[in-house]
């Protein structure tokens, strides 16, 4: 199966996001993909303000677009995430939804882990924003001929393993990572950890990433990858917008989970979470 990962440079523009994003989706279909991801925020992105204009509901102009994407092409889509509004509430939700090839919302994930931390001399406080969500979220797709079970994560989730070995005892055989990582700890994280992610959990990781300058402070490290489950990297993005694509074999897969089965090896019962975080 052909996979994609859309690489954009997002603004606070929302019309001049979609239109990069929907010729970038139409390219990849064209090239054969059955499942396309775009990034984190590709709708809107920029400063706080900018965020809270931008938010939509998940039945707003941004996924009722990608819908329309999804079931002229054919395609699955991962929305990336959009800034989601809550009637009644005032933070928003950084959220991701897989869209079937038919333009329906089959999950959406709200993230879990909110960047709040000073990196490159700059400060993120994404909580002063948005609130963090609760479920670990994963679904069925049909690609292929075969029912893939797609598991749904953004960004600053990649540094926690706990989400991703939950995903992957949970069936995901496929993990997408929306990000919009920044420069400064994409230089000597990005690979690594979606490397680690996807070795861990013998699973394939797809992740489109922004890049270029985010206002109103960082760039974007963009670099977006595919991994399969050895950890080799399939498809890596030039520092520009554009996709990336690459065909995922599914029995290689399999294999590599018979023959080093680390996935059922593992020994639940002799693992104890310490009561309390030592830093």
């Amino acid at each position: 199966m052909r996979v994609a990962a859309i690489q954009v440079n997002s603004t606070a523009d929302l019309g001049r996001n979609l239109s990069v994003a929907e010729g970038l989706v139409r390219d990849a279909a064209a090239d054969g993909a059955e499942l396309v991801a775009l990034p984190e925020k590709w709708n809107v992105l920029g400063e706080a303000e900018a965020l809270r204009s931008g938010a939509e509901a998940l039945d707003g102009p941004t996924l009722t677009a990608v819908k329309g994407w999804a079931r002229e092409l054919g395609v699955t889509i991962v929305a990336g995430s959009i800034a989601e509004r809550v009637e009644g509430l005032d933070h928003l939700f950084n959220t991701s939804a897989l869209i079937d090839a038919d333009g329906e919302i089959v999950a959406s994930y709200r993230k879990i882990h909110l960047f709040d931390v000073d990196v490159g001399g700059v400060s993120y406080r994404e909580s002063d924003t948005e609130a963090a969500g609760e479920d670990v979220v994963s679904a069925d797709a049909d690609l292929d001929r075969e029912t893939v079970e797609i598991g749904l994560s953004v960004c600053y989730d990649l540094r926690f393993p706990e989400l991703y070995r939950i995903l992957a005892l949970g069936g995901a055989r496929i993990v997408t990572v929306p990000a919009a990582f920044t420069a400064v700890t994409g230089r000597d994280h990005w690979e690594v950890l979606l490397r680690a992610r996807a070795i861990e959990n013998q699973f394939f990781v797809v992740a489109p990433n922004q890049v270029g300058q985010a206002l109103p402070h960082y760039d974007s490290w963009g670099h977006s990858m595919i991994v399969d489950p050895w950890g080799t990297v399939l498809a890596e993005a030039a520092d520009s917008e554009c996709f990336v694509a690459a065909d995922l074999d599914l029995a290689e897969q399999k294999r590599v989970r018979s023959e080093l089965p680390s996935l059922a090896n593992r020994r639940p019962g002799a693992y104890r979470w310490p009561q309390e975080v030592r830093a």
